[in-house]
């Protein structure tokens, strides 16, 4: 326990001394820009404001910071065997710090409503190494072409072109996106975790608080031009309404469609490759936290053909909000002659209270069920109960219990039976 406490008074000594890097980007928040601290974890698209002040260009260096104790048990009744025909047990695990990772922001003012924004993932589960996540474009306003130009309509519209984070449903605003936890009420992301990024554009229009987007992308998570003839372009689309009815109660209702018709390979629940928070849950032996680095997800495996819908109600009423999920994802791999389908639900409360919003508790249920590519139905469930306490607007510390049971799997399967509960805490730095 006294090893515990001073691992905890370390990580909690470098937050405080990031602080001071956060301050300074206050004066560099840059027009029409989600903020990285408190103050984004209740927006959504970044807003729409064509009242910019821009008086050059101007360079914001951002990033994030976040580490995980985590104490965590696993279970099962499955017998799987490997390629010997001996029996396969789960990895044996103990309580311990995972692998901190970090994120690396660049945000840049263009020109007047122009804007870029390029993360790159410095450390990361499953590429311990940099690399780039993606990056877009920004466009609020046409002036670049010349002064005023369509000006009525970009009152309203914005476009977004790049290999960026495609904007289907509202969860993914609120996942823990590599070191980027600070949106994240709780630890870990959903079980079906919908999350890509591919090549291609978002046309937006804000009208009175409704939302319109449509958005086409090229359909691959890896970039090249060879094999061109098996992938089609995917098509992204969002509508919703978010206002405040009066001036305690907000409300946020959107519904999100991800179609490709023909893909080698559709990424939807797979092209998180900074990796799930529960490391090595349910994993085999001789797992790694690199190879395996969805512990505790789920991707239904509708590899080729995919058409996903996302309803999304977000209700805050004063230190009270709820943000509900409902998904069904229908598709299959080639090999299969009949399409299948998943359907996830999710409801999350959480109330906040304290000085600015400043502690919370709160409690999700997760639910995923549907058809296996061998027709067995199956579901997992997931409970999480949550508390956080944001020590700064930039720096926060939360701890999670998590509970997750998997029902219907062939005893083949090591999650037959399978089960995984326990608590991990985590801190985080973002700015």
């Amino acid at each position: 326990m006294k090893k515990a406490i001073n691992y905890f008074s370390t990580v909690l000594l470098i937050l405080f001394g990031f602080q001071a890097l956060a301050q300074e980007n206050e004066a560099r928040d840059l027009d029409n820009f989600r903020y990285r601290d408190q103050r984004g974890i209740e927006q959504f698209e970044a807003k729409k404001d064509t009242a910019t002040s821009f008086d050059g260009v101007k360079v914001r260096i951002g990033g994030a910071f976040a580490i995980q104790f985590q104490a965590i048990d696993h279970e099962s009744t499955g017998t799987p065997v490997n390629s010997d025909g001996d029996p396969v047990s789960l990895i044996e695990i103990g309580s311990n710090f995972n692998l901190p990772t970090a994120n690396l922001d660049l945000d840049v003012q263009l020109y007047d409503g122009v804007s870029m924004h390029l993360r790159t993932y410095l450390s990361s589960r499953h590429h311990p190494e940099p690399y780039v996540k993606g990056g877009y474009i920004q466009i609020d306003k046409l002036d670049f072409v010349s002064e005023g130009f369509m000006e009525d309509l970009m009152q309203n519209v914005r476009i977004k072109i790049g290999h960026m984070e495609n904007n289907y449903g509202d969860a993914h605003f609120r996942r823990t996106d590599n070191a980027l936890a600070i949106y994240n009420p709780f630890v870990g992301n959903l079980i079906m975790d919908a999350f890509t990024t591919e090549v291609g554009a978002e046309v937006y229009y804000f009208k009175s608080g409704f939302i319109g987007m449509l958005g086409v992308t090229n359909g691959k998570l890896n970039q090249g031009v060879d094999n061109p003839k098996k992938t089609d372009p995917s098509i992204v689309a969002k509508l919703g309404y978010d206002d405040y009815i009066n001036d305690d109660l907000r409300l946020r209702l959107t519904g999100s469609v991800y179609h490709t018709n023909k893909s080698a390979n559709a990424y939807l629940y797979s092209a998180d490759r900074a990796g799930s928070r529960y490391y090595f849950v349910m994993e085999e032996e001789g797992a790694s936290a690199k190879g395996n680095f969805t512990s505790g997800r789920f991707n239904p495996g509708l590899r080729n053909e995919l058409t996903a819908f996302m309803i999304n109600p977000f209700v805050k009423y004063h230190g009270l909000e709820f943000f509900g999920t409902y998904e069904m994802a229908k598709g299959k791999a080639d090999a299969e002659l009949e399409t299948r389908t998943f359907n996830q639900y999710a409801a999350e409360l959480i109330y906040r209270f304290g000085n600015n919003e400043n502690l919370y508790v709160g409690g999700r249920y997760n639910l995923v069920d549907g058809e296996m590519a061998g027709g067995t139905e199956v579901d997992i469930t997931r409970f999480n109960l949550a508390a956080g306490w944001f020590m700064t607007k930039n720096i926060m510390a939360k701890l999670e219990y998590t509970n997750q049971k998997y029902d219907g799997f062939l005893a083949s399967d090591i999650r037959n039976g399978g089960k995984f509960d326990g608590v991990v805490f985590e801190a985080v730095i973002s700015f």
